[in-house]
């Protein structure tokens, strides 16, 4: 019942329209005959794909303390962390990731995120660690290849180990725009220009207004200059 009672807000959500898909749930009238955790389940997603990361954390956290499906209250457990790196809660991330790591849950991203809040807390050497049994689990986990190859080139360390791991992202993720965008900087920190160019560029086709991107763009601009 409730699957249908739902069905246009998903699709909404599935053709990533999320303000609809929201407006959508938020309509629902309290006798739709809609799961209350489903419904909530999907109002916390639309949040948080909205960036209102505090609204959602109201509804994931719904699902996470009350859902009865394992996998489920697993997968919100794991959006629950995500939102609290975005929003630099890292100390309620840690604390959610390890508890995920305990179970088995998607280990390779939970590594890749505890990788992330390790390069935050500048902790090179375990975020390096982490990064690396994210790989021994997915050798092709594109987070964890992207990191990888992105840390060890803005730390200087292993430039051609760097530009081998960001090449594979690319390959396995061609539009994604930080994976484009590290590809260039490591191409930078090796000295070519024209192709960290190339790399960066996409990436700020893609992202016209992200911050790393832009400096990057910028510290490349004024290579360029010196060269000249």
């Amino acid at each position: 019942m409730e699957n249908s009672v739902l069905s246009d807000g998903i699709s909404l959500y599935v053709q990533k329209k999320f303000a609809d898909a929201l407006a959508f749930f938020l309509a629902l009238p309290d006798d739709s005959g809609a799961d209350n955790f489903e419904l909530a389940y999907y109002i916390g997603l639309c949040y948080a794909r909205l960036g209102k990361y505090d609204d959602a954390l109201m509804y994931i956290e719904q699902v996470v303390t009350g859902g009865k499906d394992y996998q489920r209250v697993l997968q919100c457990r794991y959006l629950l962390a995500i939102i609290y790196v975005k929003s630099g809660r890292k100390r309620l991330a840690d604390f959610e990731l390890n508890k995920l790591l305990e179970t088995g849950y998607k280990s390779a991203d939970v590594l890749a995120s505890l990788a992330f809040i390790s390069w935050e807390n500048r902790d090179i050497d375990k975020c390096l660690e982490y990064y690396e049994r994210s790989l021994e689990k997915d050798a092709d986990n594109v987070t964890a290849l992207n990191g990888m190859g992105y840390v060890l080139a803005e730390e200087g360390r292993e430039l051609t180990r760097a530009l081998g791991y960001c090449k594979k992202a690319v390959d396995n993720s061609p539009q994604n725009p930080a994976c484009l965008d590290s590809l260039g900087w490591v191409y930078y920190k090796l000295g070519l220009l024209e192709e960290a160019g190339k790399y960066l560029k996409q990436a700020e086709e893609k992202l016209p207004e992200n911050v790393e991107i832009q400096k990057h763009l910028n510290t490349l601009a004024n290579a360029r200059a010196d060269h000249r």
